[in-house]
């Protein structure tokens, strides 16, 4: 499977402090009900990146070498576990049958359990945000807002050849770029730093965020199914049509003509196909990491105005190693 390089993950700091992560998570849904535990448990055994707790434990650390605080630790999984609920409910919109390698909760055990253990996830990370203060808790329910905001935005275009790229912008930055933004400020919030510099880690977490949703939809164009471990043109075929295909159908070529003619319903498998073909060869794709590019340019120059940290360096060179990891 692709893996989205991030310099984040190389923080010596964020070694440890990722055990600690992973103990507080498995902690956080530990109930009296072992059924309960083991559905809500089920993607945390099964591994991940927890790209939203590192980003956390990296804002806590900018300007500093210092162990961050258990604050920190439990702002970063109560972020992660509303990542988790949202993903138990897009394998069930998407009726998925794998993630991360295993069957999804809702291939295993059934939609019903799915979406109530995704509510619970939910539930958790409110109760959590709550131990932290008004700020968190009010800053995290507004994120899981964005999330449905962003996902909606989404849903309401599904196979809609004429959806513009605001209104991609607009749902990528609801339901991915939101969520790693709060991650970021948590981490910073609980950390003590000022505001201006809070601020400025939440700027570079949400251009982060934007990065990181654009490459993945470049990759599900451009990678082969054995690197994505699912076909590629995933999005196509649902109907999501993303930012390198709306650029794509931009561009009023014949090429362009004949995508626009392929899509606004599902597709069949050569369909598919021939439509991947077209996005790849097309400058639409270009026009999508030039975007993505402006981004990075944000954060890294964001990144000018915070205190000097090894941190503050890997938050610095995280969304353009996303970039070179389509190279």
């Amino acid at each position: 499977m692709v893996n989205l390089v991030s310099p984040l993950l190389e923080l010596p700091l964020m070694i440890g402090d990722r055990e600690r992560v992973e103990s507080a998570l498995r902690a956080s849904v530990q109930t009296a009900d072992a059924y309960l535990t083991e559905i809500a448990s089920h993607l945390i055994i099964a591994g991940g990146k927890r790209l939203r707790p590192v980003l956390a434990v990296a804002a806590a650390q900018v300007g500093t070498d210092a162990p961050v605080a258990d604050e920190v630790i439990q702002g970063a999984i109560a972020c992660e576990l509303v990542h988790l609920g949202s993903l138990y409910h897009d394998d069930v919109m998407d009726e998925s049958t794998t993630r991360r390698g295993v069957e999804t909760v809702n291939a295993k055990w059934g939609n019903l359990q799915a979406i109530v253990a995704g509510d619970f996830l939910l539930a958790r990370a409110s109760e959590i945000a709550a131990s932290l203060g008004n700020e968190v808790s009010g800053l995290l329910a507004r994120t899981i807002g964005r999330l449905c905001e962003g996902q909606v935005e989404e849903l309401r275009h599904t196979y809609d050849r004429g959806r513009t790229v605001p209104s991609y912008l607009v749902s990528i930055q609801g339901k991915t770029a939101s969520l790693f933004a709060t991650s970021a400020r948590i981490g910073s919030l609980m950390a003590g730093h000022s505001r201006q510099v809070t601020d400025t880690i939440t700027n570079v977490a949400d251009a982060y965020g934007m990065v990181f949703q654009i490459v993945d939809d470049v990759l599900d164009i451009v990678a082969t199914d054995e690197q994505l471990g699912k076909p590629a043109g995933h999005d196509l075929e649902e109907g999501v049509y993303t930012l390198p295909v709306l650029l794509t159908l931009a561009t009023n070529t014949a090429e362009s003509r004949e995508l626009y003619d392929l899509l606004g319903s599902p597709l069949t498998a050569k369909e598919r196909t021939k439509a991947l073909k077209i996005v790849r060869n097309g400058g639409g794709l270009s026009a999508a990491l030039e975007t993505a590019r402006s981004y990075a340019a944000i954060a890294e120059a964001a990144c000018a105005s915070l205190p000097e940290s090894a941190a503050t360096d890997a938050l610095r060179r995280a969304p353009r190693a996303l970039l070179d990891s389509l190279v």
